[in-house]
C-alpha cells in the first residue's frame, strides 16, 4: 500500500531526475550573477541610484574570474590580519627609530 505525496514533486514527470544538490553544485561550478540598478528621480532629478550586484559562485570558481577579496581582508582571512600586524609593527619601528635619531640632536641643541 503506497500512501500519496502531500507535496508534489516538482520535478516529477519531467525525466530530469534533478535535485536541489544538483542544482546547487551546477549553479557553484557555473556561477551565476544577479544585477539590477535602482533609481529614484523626482523632476527628472536623480535623488538615489542604488547599484546591487550578487554573485554566487564557488571558491575555486570565483578565484578562476580573479575575485578573491576575502583573503586579504583582516576580518575575514588569519594570513591577512597577520599582514596587517607585521606592516604595522614595521611601520611603528621606523617611526621609532627616527625618533630615536631626534631624540640625540634635540638635547645636544638645548644643553647650555
Amino acid at each position: 500500500m503506497t500512501t500519496p505525496r502531500r507535496v508534489p514533486d516538482p520535478y516529477a514527470g519531467q525525466g530530469t531526475g534533478a535535485n536541489l544538490a544538483d542544482i546547487l553544485e551546477r549553479v557553484l561550478d557555473k556561477g551565476i550573477v544577479i544585477a539590477g540598478d535602482i533609481r529614484i528621480n523626482l523632476l527628472d532629478i536623480e535623488l538615489l541610484t542604488i547599484k546591487l550586484r550578487l554573485i554566487v559562485a564557488s571558491v575555486d570558481k570565483a578565484k578562476e574570474m580573479g575575485i578573491d577579496w576575502w583573503e586579504t581582508d583582516p576580518a575575514l582571512s588569519s594570513r591577512a590580519r597577520r599582514d596587517e600586524l607585521a606592516r604595522e609593527n614595521a611601520e611603528l619601528r621606523e617611526r621609532l627609530a627616527r625618533l630615536e635619531e631626534l631624540e640625540p640632536r634635540r638635547a645636544q641643541e638645548e644643553a647650555p
